[in-house]
């Protein structure tokens, strides 16, 4: 609760700095309209990114973090109570994910505008993540040199999606998507599984579980049952 007095504190000093910047006119006696800030959540379970996020906003006056969050489902509460123009939702988070999170808050606002943030750049992740409403996906190794205007473009309407990412994306839009119960078996490939134990697992014969294993390697283009998980992990098919 001090945290997030503190952050609502910093936004009305933000915003009574901001409204005091007018849009130019040529008339010396016109009306003049204040320009309010962006508002801004933050969804992050890690300490220092939340830190850096703020540090960033606290230098532009045209944007102000009113919130921020160290979960998914708190970053769901927090949108509902402050209603911010732009979220940054993490990707990945213990118990709910920011992919989840971002489904959430889409379904209750359809308007919501949230802005991904992960380490990930697999295409499957980044597919996921657009499917869920999200407005843009950012590398948080390019934060400090592409996330506020980012931030001020997804304000105004519009989408991005970071050139890297983009090529992943369009490499493999082509291929064919593993299904529900192929991705289940190449995650208990990737546990170290048997044949045999992932038939138990999943409750299917042995030479069923074969026939899953070749459509994998086949849609995945693998070579071995380690290139597959490699190429499972990279792509965000799967995670550990």
């Amino acid at each position: 609760m001090l945290q997030f007095l503190s952050l609502s504190g910093d936004y009305w000093r933000c915003f009574a700095s901001t409204s005091r910047r007018h849009h130019p006119s040529p008339q010396k006696n016109a009306v003049q309209t204040p320009i309010p800030p962006i508002k801004i959540l933050a969804v992050d379970d890690h300490p220092l990114i939340l830190s850096g996020v703020r540090d960033l906003i606290a230098n532009h006056s045209d944007l102000c973090l009113v919130g921020e969050a160290t979960s998914a489902r708190d970053g769901i509460e927090k949108y509902r109570e402050l209603r911010p123009d732009v979220t940054l939702m993490d990707l990945q988070m213990p118990l709910m994910d920011g992919i989840d999170a971002t489904m959430a808050i889409r379904r209750e606002f359809p308007t919501a505008k949230v802005i991904v943030l992960t380490t990930y750049d697999g295409d499957v992740r980044v597919h996921r993540a657009l499917k869920a409403g999200a407005q843009a996906y950012v590398l948080k190794t390019l934060i400090r040199t592409d996330l506020l205007n980012i931030v001020r473009a997804v304000h105004q309407g519009r989408t991005h999606v970071q050139p890297d990412v983009a090529i992943q994306l369009a490499s493999h839009a082509a291929g064919e998507m593993l299904s529900l119960r192929e991705v289940q078996v190449l995650e208990l490939i990737a546990a170290g599984h048997s044949n045999k134990l992932i038939g138990a697992q999943l409750f299917i014969n042995e030479e069923t579980v074969k026939g899953y294993i070749k459509r994998i390697f086949a849609k995945l283009q693998a070579r071995d049952r380690t290139h597959a998980v490699m190429i499972g992990l990279r792509r965000g098919i799967i995670q550990i």
